[in-house]
């Protein structure tokens, strides 16, 4: 297999995208890739998204993007695993240009999720969920995220207010992120005080959705000619897991055993481990994953996540910096696309483009996204190469 290298990127702001189609958006993603690795074609595209057929009324999303952005004649395809549908693209990508099937890939991950009323996004959203023993008793997702919560809270002895770090942490470092949805800090009082979704689950708990798409372009790197603009950014691993869709099957509900499975494969293919770890781009769609992300990466041990964030070792000089451009909680969670932002921002740590948010001397980048409530996990690290 050969090495892997990013040699572009781009992404839009996450926001109520009125003006811009979904087309528009993932084509601007994609031809902003395009542009900054001075390419005028592609082999392949490669399209994570999870909604479109119900909030857009669009299928055949490959093809419909690759159409746009004139690379008619590629390969090209949509990839959907729930939310983390953007990495499942970009495993794709990888996995393509990897095996010597093509040269370049283009993977976009795009979402358009604010011109649909919220009923029905919620439904949408429910879809991840099991159809048969979750969906159709009338639990909601961030029922069922409420539901792990409650019983990690009860397990291992944690109050609520035990995790507001993850949420101040995350608004803190979107400041610096001129795409992120949110530009404004919060307090442990803002944070207490937030309307209840769903016990223990509030408003600041919860990612928001919106509207956005972000790219990468991936080649081997074995014909690069070592004068590029940026640092060389290799592809170091890739793992991906499931587990049971419907959490009351799986053995323990409050480990993600996809989690461990897809980190243990990534950190194997690197050649590292946790401690060599920078930074970790976690999917914080609600602040119960970041805690068990955390424990399922091997940054802490069971039940202790929320410790990492009460310490502040998540902040950006911390042990494990985390959500370093806002995460999923404030840069935005446009559902399909959010895989790909956290490969962007990671692509960005690595180049040392991060501004005020830049983690530094960062080597090793690691992101996961995380499909349904813990049932499709992919994880990625990536690495400069000076």
């Amino acid at each position: 297999m050969r090495k892997v290298a990013v040699i572009g990127i781009g992404s839009t702001k996450i926001d109520e995208q009125w003006e811009k189609s979904l087309r528009e958006l993932a084509g601007d993603a994609v031809l902003a890739a395009m542009t900054e690795a001075g390419l005028d074609h592609l082999d392949g595209l490669y399209a994570g998204n999870m909604m479109s057929s119900t909030a857009n009324q669009q299928q055949h999303l490959g093809t419909y993007i690759a159409d746009w952005v004139g690379a008619r004649g590629a390969e090209a395809m949509r990839l959907e695993s729930a939310c983390s549908s953007g990495s499942a693209a970009f495993r794709a990508g990888l996995m393509a240009v990897a095996s010597g099937e093509i040269d370049i890939a283009a993977v976009v991950g795009v979402e358009k999720m604010t011109d649909s009323p919220g009923d029905e996004i919620t439904a949408s959203l429910a879809t991840a969920a099991d159809a048969d023993w979750e969906v159709s008793q009338g639990i909601s997702f961030v029922a069922l995220n409420a539901l792990i919560m409650q019983r990690y809270m009860h397990e291992y002895g944690w109050k609520h207010s035990d995790f507001a770090n993850f949420s101040i942490n995350a608004h803190q470092n979107a400041m610096n992120n001129p795409n992120a949805r949110f530009h404004m800090p919060i307090t442990a009082e803002k944070y207490e005080a937030a309307g209840m979704i769903c016990e223990p689950i509030n408003l600041l708990d919860a990612s928001p959705i919106g509207d956005g798409a972000a790219a990468a372009i991936l080649v081997p790197a074995e014909k690069l000619s070592g004068n590029t603009a940026f640092p060389l950014i290799l592809v170091a691993g890739s793992g991906a897991a499931s587990d049971h869709i419907a959490i009351h099957s799986r053995k323990d509900p409050l480990w993600l055993n996809a989690a461990e499975k897809s980190c243990k494969a990534a950190y194997n293919q690197a050649g590292i481990g946790p401690n060599e770890i920078d930074f970790f781009e976690y999917h914080d769609a609600f602040t119960i994953m970041a805690a068990l992300s955390l424990e399922a990466a091997g940054f802490i041990e069971r039940g202790q996540g929320p410790r990492l964030a009460l310490d502040n070792e998540i902040g950006l000089k911390g042990r494990i910096p985390t959500a370093t451009l806002g995460g999923l909680k404030a840069r935005g969670h446009p559902v399909g696309a959010t895989g790909m932002y956290q490969i962007v921002e990671a692509v960005q740590q690595l180049r040392s483009q991060a501004g005020a948010s830049q983690v530094e001397g960062a080597r090793y980048g690691m992101t996961q996204n995380i499909g349904g409530s813990g049932s499709n996990i992919i994880t990625h690290i990536l690495t400069n190469v000076n």
